[in-house]
C-alpha cells in the first residue's frame, strides 16, 4: 500500500483507518480491477464521525470527507450485521454495539448474550455493505452487498475481523468467514459482492474527475 501521489495513472484513497480492513478491500481490488492504484488514506486526516442514520449515510460521510481532503477520488464503506431475531441489530451500529470504544471482542461477546435463548433455527442473519464512491467535487455514487448466512453459539477461527467468528455464510461449505482464506471468502462476502458492483462502474467514474488520466 502506497501514500496518496505516490503513483501515475487511476488512483482512488480508501477512506478506512482499519489495517484490515484496507488489506481486505485490497486484495478485492487486486481481483476484479485493473489499472487503478488504491491508496491508504492520509495519516493526516482525522476521524469523520459516523453520524448517518443509514449505512450509505456514513459510507458517504466518509467518501466526501476523504475526497475533499486529498482532491482525489475516494472509496469508503459501512457495513452492518443485520440479525433477525434482534429486529435486524446491530446494524449501523455494529462496530460500536457494545460501546463508543467496543472491541471486536467485545462485540461478538454482547451478540451472543443477546441470542443466548435463541434456537439454531433463529438466528439468521445477513452481513449488508454499502460502498460510496465520491469525487473531489462532492458527487457521490453507490454499490451494496449482502450475505445471508447464520450466527453461531460460539466464535470459531482466527482469520478476518469483526462478527466474521460467530458468521457462517449461506453460501459457504459450513466454515464462518473467520476460517476462510481471503480469496474464498471475498468470493462469497458482502465486501466482495459490494466491491464488484462498484468496480463496474469505477474505471468511468475516476477517469471522469479532473484527477482522472
Amino acid at each position: 500500500m502506497t501514500g496518496v501521489g505516490s503513483s501515475t495513472g487511476l488512483q482512488i484513497v480508501a477512506a478506512t483507518a482499519n489495517p484490515k480492513k484496507l488489506a481486505e478491500i485490497s486484495g478485492i481490488f487486486a481481483d476484479v480491477v485493473e489499472g487503478i492504484e488504491l491508496l491508504g488514506r492520509p495519516a493526516d486526516l482525522g476521524d469523520v464521525d459516523e453520524t448517518g442514520a443509514t449505512l450509505a449515510d456514513n459510507a458517504a460521510l466518509k467518501a466526501v470527507a476523504v475526497a475533499e481532503h486529498t482532491g482525489l477520488p475516494a472509496i469508503a464503506d459501512d457495513t452492518g450485521l443485520e440479525v433477525d431475531a434482534l429486529d435486524g441489530s446491530p446494524g449501523v451500529f455494529s462496530a460500536r454495539f457494545a460501546g463508543p470504544e467496543a472491541s471486536d471482542e467485545d462485540n461478538v461477546r454482547l451478540l451472543l448474550q443477546r441470542l443466548r435463548e435463541t434456537a439454531p433455527g433463529g438466528r439468521t442473519a445477513r452481513f449488508r455493505t454499502v460502498i460510496c464512491l465520491a469525487r473531489p467535487d462532492g458527487s457521490t455514487e453507490f454499490a451494496e452487498g449482502v450475505c445471508e448466512g447464520t450466527i453461531l453459539d460460539t466464535p470459531v477461527g482466527e482469520k478476518g475481523f469483526g462478527y466474521d467468528p460467530v458468521f457462517a455464510p449461506t453460501d459457504g461449505d459450513g466454515r464462518t468467514f473467520a476460517q476462510m482464506e481471503p480469496s474464498d471468502k471475498h468470493a462469497i462476502s458482502h465486501r466482495g459482492r459490494a466491491m464488484r458492483s462498484a468496480a463496474v462502474r469505477l474505471g468511468d467514474f475516476l477517469a471522469g474527475t479532473p484527477d482522472g488520466k
